[in-house]
């Protein structure tokens, strides 16, 4: 078994464990849940090569039933076809632009604000282009489990200026795309994307 199937079903299992600790009510059921939760987490540290503590640190511990985290991304296309990209300053890397989704703003006011403050575009939401479950893609392994959600967006003023924690922001052809930060996006998702958003068929990609 590979180490991505692994850090699945770790993640899986420290699901079930928080799960069972938000809904248990009896003692002997709770003490059982901890334990397991505490093996999931030492496995993490195990497949990470990280200190017990820091995943321990890592993770909020959960009051509600434990669901998916949800990164919203703006696929944008200028008159030359090239797709606008931001540079991010954890990695030094390339990704379109997006960022966790908010509570309190809809998924498509996420994109048009993440494509602004990384970019300094202003754009408005065409249309949904795709939804990903990141771990049926080939992305770096990562403790969290997540969904992606990808609007074909347009541009409708600013100047392209990067915002105060990217390094950069610039427009790229497909074929000359630079190095990408895999942990936010894929050379196959943005060729996908672009199709997608060249595409006449409204077609949604999902999974």
């Amino acid at each position: 078994m590979d180490a991505k199937k692994q850090l699945n079903l770790v993640k899986r299992l420290k699901a079930i464990a928080d799960t069972g600790l938000v809904y248990t009510e009896g003692d002997y059921d709770k003490e059982r849940y901890e334990e397991l939760q505490k093996i999931s987490l030492q496995l993490l540290a195990h497949i990470a090569e990280a200190p017990l503590q820091v995943m321990q640190d890592f993770f909020v511990p959960q009051k509600e039933y434990p669901t998916p985290k949800v990164d919203v991304r703006g696929f944008v296309l200028n008159d030359k076809n090239e797709v606008l990209m931001a540079r991010e300053r954890v990695d030094g890397k390339w990704t379109i632009p997006g960022g966790w989704a908010d509570v309190g703003s809809t998924p498509s006011e996420v994109a048009v604000k993440e494509i602004f403050e990384e970019t300094g575009l202003a754009a408005r939401v065409v249309r949904l282009l795709g939804i990903y479950d990141k771990q049926v893609h080939p992305h770096p392994p990562e403790p969290y489990y997540i969904y992606k959600i990808v609007f074909l967006c347009e541009i409708t003023g600013g100047s392209l200026i990067p915002g105060f924690d990217m390094l950069g922001a610039d427009f790229f052809p497909l074929d000359a795309l630079p190095s990408l930060s895999e942990e936010r996006i894929l050379e196959t998702q943005v060729r996908q994307l672009f199709d997608l958003a060249k595409s006449n068929s409204n077609e949604v990609h999902f999974d």
